[in-house]
C-alpha cells in the first residue's frame, strides 16, 4: 500500500500540472486511506504537498507566459485570509466532520469539473477595460481560502472557472494562474498549522518529489492533451472518490 501511496503522488502532481487543479484534492485520501495518516494530520501533510508541487507547476507555467499576476492579486488576498480562518476552524471541529465536509467538496469539484465544460472553456471579453466584479472575487477568494484550510483542498477546481469567468482570463493563464494561488493558500494553512499538529516530513518530502515528477510532466503536455476529455474522466473518478469518502469517514 506504501508503494501505492506514493505511486499516486505521481497521479496527483500530473493533474495539477495539466488542468490547474482537481488533483490536489486526491492528497487528502491517499494519505489517510492508502498510507493511513489521521485525518488532523493529513490536512496539513496535504497543504504542503500541494503548495509546493502547485509553487513548483506555477513556475513552469510563467515561463510560458501562462500566469496573470493581475488576477492574482485579485484573487490572492482574501484567500489568504480565508485560508487562515479555515485553519483555526479546522483545530475546532471533529475529523468525522472534516471528511465530511471534504467529501461534499468531492462531489462539488465533480459537479465543476463534469458539467462545468462552458465555466472552464468559456473565452474571456475582448473588449477592453472590462470592469471586473471584484466584490464577488473577494468573497470567492475567501471561501476557496477557508475549504483550503478546513480540509486540505488547493481549490483549482474552483480557481479556474472562477479566473475564466469573473477574471477574464484564457484557459491556460487561468491553469497557470490558479496554480500561484494555490500555493499561496496552501502556504498559509502550513505555517498556521505548524506547531499545533504533528507532521511527518520524510513522508511529505518523498510524497511531494514524486508529485514533481507528475507537475512537470503535466506542465510540458498542457497543450496537446484534450482539456474536455480528461475533466470528464477526472470528473467521474472524484464522483466515486467523495461517495466513498461519505460511506466511509
Amino acid at each position: 500500500m506504501t508503494i501505492l501511496g506514493y505511486a499516486l503522488a505521481i497521479v496527483i502532481g500530473l493533474s495539477l500540472g495539466l488542468l490547474g487543479g482537481g488533483g490536489s484534492i486526491l492528497t487528502v485520501p491517499v494519505l489517510v486511506y492508502v498510507l493511513h495518516f489521521g485525518m488532523k494530520e493529513a490536512v496539513p501533510m496535504s497543504l504542503v504537498v500541494v503548495g509546493l508541487t502547485s509553487l513548483f507547476g506555477a513556475v513552469t507555467h510563467a515561463r510560458e507566459g501562462n500566469l496573470n499576476w493581475r488576477a492574482a492579486l485579485a484573487f490572492g488576498p482574501p484567500a489568504i485570509v480565508g485560508a487562515r480562518l479555515g485553519t483555526d476552524l479546522a483545530m475546532r471541529v471533529s475529523a468525522t466532520l472534516q471528511l465530511t465536509v471534504f467529501g461534499v467538496v468531492m462531489l462539488v469539484a465533480a459537479g465543476s469539473m463534469y458539467f462545468g465544460r462552458g465555466l472552464w472553456s468559456r473565452q474571456p471579453s475582448k473588449q477592453p477595460n472590462v470592469r471586473r466584479p471584484y466584490p464577488y472575487i473577494m468573497v470567492f477568494g475567501a471561501i476557496v481560502g477557508a475549504l483550503t484550510g478546513l480540509v486540505g483542498v488547493g481549490g483549482g477546481f474552483m480557481f479556474v472557472p472562477a479566473l475564466v469567468l469573473l477574471g477574464g482570463l484564457e484557459m491556460k493563464e487561468a491553469v497557470g494562474t490558479s496554480l500561484i494561488l494555490i500555493a499561496l493558500t496552501s502556504a498559509t494553512g502550513v505555517v498556521s498549522y505548524v506547531g499545533r499538529i504533528p507532521m511527518e516530513w520524510p513522508a511529505i518530502a518523498a510524497f511531494t518529489a514524486l508529485a514533481f515528477v507528475g507537475a512537470a510532466i503535466g506542465a510540458a503536455l498542457v497543450s496537446h492533451v484534450s482539456q474536455s476529455a480528461l475533466r470528464r474522466g477526472f470528473a467521474f473518478f472524484l464522483l466515486v472518490m467523495g461517495v466513498l469518502v461519505l460511506f466511509r469517514r
